[in-house]
């Protein structure tokens, strides 16, 4: 009898000790926790105000030569957009906003961009050298206005750099624009992803955009505005490649982009 009990109280503590592994966090090598990445979600944007009278075009431009860096002054001229207002809905979309109003995006070398709430702009270059510069109308809450009037686009020649550069404007090109900088407070609840393109458009069964966000990857097959949820606190990785229906990256200097951004 004492040997039945015996073996049945070994039974349960085996059993017990299998429920208390199972339950437990799981071991890496070297004891340390292995935790999942948290699922991230990707939803196109609600509609915005279309803005589709609107347009940017530049009128007149002045490069300036400094002691150690160039001074280029821009003055664009902006019809049917309002530049320093609030977009309409701003408040109830859920993501960052600029208070500053409606601007201008303006990239070089497809770098981050910077903001602008005026139509007269300047920008330094630290050298000289030849740049690539995009500027676009923005939403108040940093969307790009996507008509085809509602952007420049230009190949620049600053001071007097060696050699030549040239860039095909009639190839596909793809620009970044958001996500970018730091987040805080309710604005890391819900990042937007929004991108440039020039001479492509997007479908399902056409070029693509294919989107990495802390090692997830999401397929874009739209020109559209997205919304990241999901993410942690901390840094965020954020990569963009335009491809075409086989999945192959697209040829083009600044195609391929990858940012971080930090949520506080």
């Amino acid at each position: 009898m004492k040997s039945k009990n015996l073996l049945k109280t070994n039974v349960l503590v085996i059993l017990l000790a299998i429920v208390l592994v199972s339950c437990g966090p799981t071991q890496q090598s070297g004891g340390e926790e292995k935790t999942e990445a948290p699922k991230l979600t990707l939803t196109k944007a609600p509609a915005s105000p279309a803005y589709e009278d609107a347009s940017l075009a530049l009128t007149s431009s002045e490069i300036t030569e400094g002691d150690s860096s160039f001074s280029a002054r821009f003055n664009f001229d902006v019809q049917n957009y309002e530049l320093g207002v609030q977009t309409e809905g701003s408040d109830t979309r859920g993501i960052a906003n600029s208070g500053k109003g409606q601007h201008i995006h303006f990239i070089v070398n497809n770098g981050p961009y910077s903001a602008h709430y005026d139509a007269a702009l300047t920008k330094e270059f630290k050298e000289a050298g030849y740049y690539t510069i995009i500027a676009f109308l923005s939403r108040s809450y940093h969307e790009s206005v996507k008509n085809p009037n509602a952007y420049y686009v230009d190949h620049i020649k600053v001071g007097e750099p060696d050699g030549e550069s040239t860039i095909d404007f009639s190839a596909k090109h793809m620009f970044y624009s958001r996500p970018k900088g730091t987040y805080k407070g309710s604005d890391t609840e819900k990042l937007m992803i929004d991108f440039y393109l020039l001479n492509t458009t997007l479908s399902p069964e056409g070029d693509k955009v294919k989107a990495t966000v802390n090692g997830q990857e999401f397929i874009i097959e739209e020109w559209a505005p997205y919304y990241v949820e999901g993410l942690p606190k901390g840094t965020a990785t954020v990569k963009l490649e335009l491809i075409d229906a086989e999945g192959n990256a697209i040829p083009g200097p600044f195609n391929v982009v990858e940012r971080e951004v930090t949520l506080e």
